[in-house]
């Protein structure tokens, strides 16, 4: 499987040090995670909706992700999402969810649904996890936006 990550070049790291200081959507303040989406489509996307309209980012990389089929991977069950899961922010128990799979360490990716286009998939890596290391991280290459994504639009 392949999956891909954008971000600034000097957070590129696969370290997880954002979400750990942070917390995101699907993991808690405090634990360390990496996400990743099922396309590059659906990693622009994910991160054009995370990045300030006045802050265009000039250093973005693009990083593509090599899984071994034979790695497991959890996935979110729908069923067990909450009506709001995709609100924003997001629910608490979405975090709570993160944290049960990171702490029972089953796995080292889990696929939860992405609250930007719900029917596509992005992955969250726990780089702490032993199997971490089978994962095979590409070079960063260099991505930028098509500029009209930030253009001001005027009424027709």
């Amino acid at each position: 499987m392949r999956v891909w990550r954008i971000a600034t070049a000097a957070h590129a790291a696969f370290d997880g040090e954002g979400a750990r200081r942070y917390g995101s959507r699907w993991t808690p303040k405090g634990i360390a995670a990496v996400y990743a989406s099922a396309t590059l489509s659906l990693a622009a996307l994910e991160r054009f909706v995370h990045t300030d309209p006045d802050l265009e980012p000039t250093d973005l990389v693009a990083v593509l992700v090599e899984v071994d089929d034979t790695i497991p991977i959890q996935s979110v069950d729908l069923d067990r999402l909450p009506a709001d899961w995709r609100q924003y922010p997001a629910p608490d128990a979405l975090g709570r969810l993160g944290e049960e799979w990171f702490t029972a360490a089953r796995t080292v990716i889990l696929a939860v649904p992405s609250a930007v286009i719900p029917h596509e998939w992005n992955y969250v890596l726990n780089p702490e996890h032993a199997d971490f290391r089978r994962v095979v991280i590409g070079r960063p290459e260099p991505f930028s936006f098509d500029p009209r994504m930030w253009a001001k639009r005027t009424p027709r």
